[in-house]
């Protein structure tokens, strides 16, 4: 293994400090451009910016612990926020954009949030009324009745920053929902140290190639632990220029790419396939100085890797991780040229323990597949109020990802299935049974399974297999009905592009639905 060392020792250092840290000794350099409103910020503003709204934010009645929601696309109001929170001893839980009025109130519900900063057109169809713990909503660009301005938060006051009740390793930096194996969304509790930890294996001996003269695009979402680490607290503790993008397009993208002199980018697959076809059509700029991607959050095809790197001088670097581990457990090479396997996640990251067990929990031999077991300094504290659930994926120290995988000879691991039943749309994941929960709750629907589709331009979509009631019958308008019915409540990427009417769904005897049989339709 050629990762054994990290870019710095970890120990006892937040979050906020690293970067404030980054802004001090970066100070006149670009640390951030927020591309949806054409606002630079150097490093000594950020710095400046963050304690200001940390001061707000106490001021503001914030107490150490308590949870501030983040809802907003990508913006410099985002990346303050999230910084300043855990500045003022808070911690930041992070939601979805494109989140619907139920998943809102679960999450805002289940984390205890006190405060949520938002923008006033994510809050139409929103009914915040019942929420006990939440005090206080801040608006940044828009004005709605009974919120207040995020501008409020920036006046000058004398606050003090409170001292740390716990150490890095004990305080929560951040919680982010994912849906684990199973269920409904799980808060994820990363501490500081996870994430400094995290940053610093990535940019170790042996990592990313990445130094701060890069400059970074990201298009991921800042909500998504990929965009979180890799791109917002890595790029400023490195002291590189972050551009940020709302969401991915592709024609602005490719201008970006030469107005801003972009040289990285993490991506996702979807978006590498939007890239060649822009390169095919004479889109993606010529003169460009991209030298590399990282590709993550979903399997990449390696002739698709191929095709970026002919048509744009590209490499593309293939990772893996999950929000559980902060995200990053494993990465590629760029060179040297027998590095470079493209069909291989690559090797860990420093302090990165991993095995390949059978269901016994037996090791299996080099070549064979198990599922891959892994333990590291980026693993997270556990799941916000699931024990159990805790206990299911942490045994021992170590985490049990739920991948099926094999390794080579050379240490080099492969994904070969997934054990988990999560689907993948555009590499974000969708709970099966987020879905089917709310599919139930339809008076057309008696049983119903959701699995995954492959699809070309997604990666995966949800398919939904229902058997309706007495008195239901088969047609496109309760195909239509039911998929609204899904739309009307969840997230644009948890929505079933098929639904599939069956007379019976595939169990097991104890009742659990067999998701390979109704995958072999699609085969």
């Amino acid at each position: 293994m050629l990762r054994t060392q990290l870019y710095a020792d970890p120990t006892g250092r937040f979050v906020h400090d690293v970067v404030l840290q980054s802004c001090r000794q970066n100070a006149n350099k670009t640390a951030l451009v927020d591309t949806s409103c054409d606002r630079r910020f150097t490093f000594a503003e950020y710095g400046s910016l963050v304690e200001s709204l940390a001061r707000g934010l106490i001021s503001a009645g914030l107490a150490p612990g308590e949870v501030v929601a983040i809802f907003l696309p990508n913006s410099w109001e985002f990346a303050l926020t999230y910084h300043a929170a855990t500045l003022a001893g808070a911690i930041p839980t992070l939601l979805n954009p494109a989140y619907r009025d139920r998943e809102i109130r679960y999450q805002l519900e289940n984390s205890g949030a006190a405060f949520l900063i938002t923008d006033a057109p994510l809050l139409e169809n929103v009914n915040l009324s019942g929420l006990a713990g939440l005090r206080r909503v801040f608006t940044t660009r828009h004005e709605r009745s009974a919120c207040e301005a995020f501008a409020s938060l920036l006046r000058p006051t004398s606050a003090k920053f409170p001292a740390a009740i716990q150490s890095p390793q004990e305080t929560i930096a951040a919680l982010p929902y994912s849906s684990g194996t199973t269920g409904l969304p799980k808060g994820v509790m990363l501490s500081h140290y996870n994430l400094i930890a995290n940053v610093y294996q990535i940019l170790g001996p042996n990592g990313a190639i990445l130094t701060p003269d890069d400059v970074m695009l990201c298009f991921l979402p800042l909500y998504h632990i990929y965009g979180l680490t890799v791109a917002l607290t890595l790029s400023l503790a490195l002291g590189s220029t972050l551009v940020l993008v709302p969401r991915f397009d592709t024609q602005k993208l490719c201008a970006l790419l030469t107005r801003e002199a972009v040289t990285m980018m993490p991506v996702v697959p979807p978006a590498i396939n939007a890239l060649c076809q822009a390169a095919e059509a004479g889109i993606f700029p010529k003169e460009h100085k991209v030298r590399w991607i990282k590709s993550g959050a979903a399997p990449l095809a390696p002739e698709l890797a191929r095709r970026m790197t002919n048509l744009t001088g590209v490499s593309v670097v293939q990772g893996y991780g999950m929000t559980e581990a902060s995200p990053v457990t494993h990465v590629g090479y760029i060179a040297p040229p027998e590095m470079c396997r493209p069909a291989s996640i690559g090797q860990p990251l420093a302090l990165t323990d991993c095995r390949i067990v059978n269901v016994n929990g037996e090791e299996v031999a080099t070549g064979e597949e198990g599922e891959l077991v892994m333990r590291g300094p980026q693993f997270m504290l556990g799941y916000w109020k699931e024990p159990q659930a805790t206990a299911a994926v942490l045994r021992d120290g170590w985490y049990f990802s739920g991948d099926i995988v094999r390794r080579d000879v050379d240490d080099f691991y492969y994904v070969l299935d997934r054990s988990k039943e999560m689907i993948k749309y555009k590499g974000f994941p969708v709970a099966p049974a987020e879905v089917e929960s709310l599919l139930l709750e339809h008076p057309a629907v008696r049983d119903c399974g959701v699995v995954a589709k492959p699809d070309l331009a997604a990666g995966e979509i949800p398919c939904a297999f229902v058997v309706l009631r007495e008195g239901f019958s088969p047609s496109d308008t309760l195909d239509k009905e039911l998929r609204n019915f899904v739309a009307d409540r969840l997230a644009h990427h948890k929505q079933p592009r098929e639904v599939h009417f069956v007379e019976v769904l595939p169990r097991t005897p104890s009742g659990k639905i067999l998701r390979r049989e109704l995958r072999k339709v699609f085969s």
